[in-house]
């Protein structure tokens, strides 16, 4: 399982121009940033790290990500 940049800012209550700089600069021990021979970033947020780093527990708050998601297309 893989952790989205957006549901990493939305976990720890930052904008995703956060979670990409921290990652591309190393400053983010949550995973890794590797950039493309265009120029461009993927990322990979490993949800074992992310609980390490923040104490946030992955799968609950991302199946409360979803539910209010779901909630808010209602």
């Amino acid at each position: 399982m893989n952790i989205t940049v957006k549901e990493a800012a939305k976990l720890m209550n930052r904008t995703e121009q956060f979670i990409r700089i921290g990652l591309q600069r190393g400053l983010l021990p949550i995973g890794t940033a590797v950039q493309n021979p265009g120029g461009k970033y993927s990322y990979y947020i490993s949800p074992e790290l992310f609980e390490k780093y923040t104490g946030i527990k992955v799968e609950t708050k991302k199946e409360n990500i979803q539910d209010n998601q779901s909630n808010n297309s209602l």
